[in-house]
């Protein structure tokens, strides 16, 4: 073999690759314990069974009975959206609105770090100032409400049987009321 051949040989070797190679038993002991070590940090960190999760949406939701969704989104929905949109000082991530017969929806979505009850408030001035441009004899007036994944039900629980319905009712309230007592 030449001296060029042993040199591209050598050059050839990835030295860490070569080095983890030639010495197996301290690869695997390292594997192992660098392993171990994580499981360890993974079972110390805080756990929480049911984490509150605080997603700032605002919700605002308008009623006018007798309205077709081209006009309900021409007499509601865009009035309340050009002074939502006017809103300063807080992130809007973005606006998702739905305008069908005799209903508006409007969803707010604020970037993670605004704080919640600030940005129901500005979303309230800014539905405020926009009474102004709305009907007069809306059916319902703008409802806005903080969207709350801790106020939504985990499970629902259907009871039927040949019972009178107020005797189902009564074993639907006991049921509930045993279920709410668990610590889970």
């Amino acid at each position: 073999m030449s001296i060029q051949n042993k040199i591209a040989e050598q050059l050839k070797k990835f030295k860490p690759t070569n080095w983890v190679i030639d010495h197996t038993t301290v690869a695997y002991a390292a594997t192992i314990g660098i392993t171990l070590w994580g499981l360890s940090i993974f079972t110390s960190l805080p756990k929480e069974n049911f984490p509150d999760i605080v997603m700032p949406q605002i919700y605002v939701a308008t009623v006018y009975a007798g309205t077709s969704p081209k006009d309900m989104e021409n007499l509601v929905t865009r009035p309340i959206e050009k002074q939502l949109k006017g809103i300063t000082g807080a992130k809007i991530r973005n606006i998702k609105s739905t305008s069908i017969q005799d209903f508006s929806s409007i969803l707010v979505e604020f970037e993670t770090s605004a704080k919640v009850d600030i940005a129901k408030q500005k979303v309230k001035d800014a539905v405020d100032k926009a009474k102004t441009d709305l009907p007069q004899d809306l059916t319902q007036q703008p409802n806005v409400s903080e969207v709350s994944f801790s106020d939504f039900p985990i499970m629902f629980i259907n009871v039927a049987g040949n019972y009178d319905p107020l005797k189902l009712k009564k074993y639907a309230e006991d049921l509930q009321d045993r279920i709410e007592e668990l610590p889970e």
